[in-house]
């Protein structure tokens, strides 16, 4: 029933479309951009929802108060503390390796302020973990979620950022003003 509403509501009342082509692993990292507005996350959630996927998401823990916290927590939010240096990505990676199945989404902006210098730990998290990164973009001029490119890290960072940041050149983000891939 949940399942059909959102598809409802993301599809038909809403006007969204889906082009995904690349398989789902049980286990994978979503590297989801442009992350312009809190919209985004409705978006997400959203066709989640609709197709029936179960994904965790990272978000800044100053969301993490009650009673968003515990509704986050239930949707597999994780709260991420920018203040300390822990070792996330390890973590991540490790959990990844235990899991049956493990699906992780991240904004590389990290933030919804134009950011020219993504955060490469979801790159991390795959290479450590040995999964692969799907690339999902949210297009709100045409009202499209497309993920037709995967990445296998190999270790070569500083090319498969920029092949990264070059899928999604051509995404307008809710406030297109807040995006930018910088210099590639």
């Amino acid at each position: 029933m949940w399942k059909s509403f959102c598809s409802w509501l993301l599809y038909k009342r809403m006007g969204w479309t889906a082009e995904v082509t690349e398989p789902h692993p049980d286990k994978f990292i979503i590297c989801l951009a442009p992350h312009t507005s809190n919209w985004d996350f409705l978006i997400g959630q959203l066709y989640s929802k609709a197709e029936g996927m179960q994904s965790n998401f990272l978000m800044k823990k100053e969301w993490f108060f009650w009673p968003l916290g515990p509704l986050f927590r239930k949707l597999g939010g994780i709260p991420v503390w920018r203040s300390k240096h822990t070792s996330m990505t390890d973590n991540l990676a490790a959990t990844a390796g235990r899991l049956e199945k493990f699906q992780l989404c991240i904004t590389p902006e990290g933030t919804r302020s134009p950011n020219a210098e993504w955060k490469k730990g979801f790159y991390y998290i795959a290479q450590k973990a040995g999964i692969p990164i799907l690339l999902y973009g949210i297009d709100y001029e045409r009202r499209l979620i497309r993920c037709t490119k995967t990445i296998v890290p190999d270790g070569d960072i500083d090319r498969q950022m920029r092949e990264i940041k070059l899928y999604f050149k051509d995404f307008k983000g809710k406030k297109p003003e807040n995006f930018t891939i910088g210099e590639v």
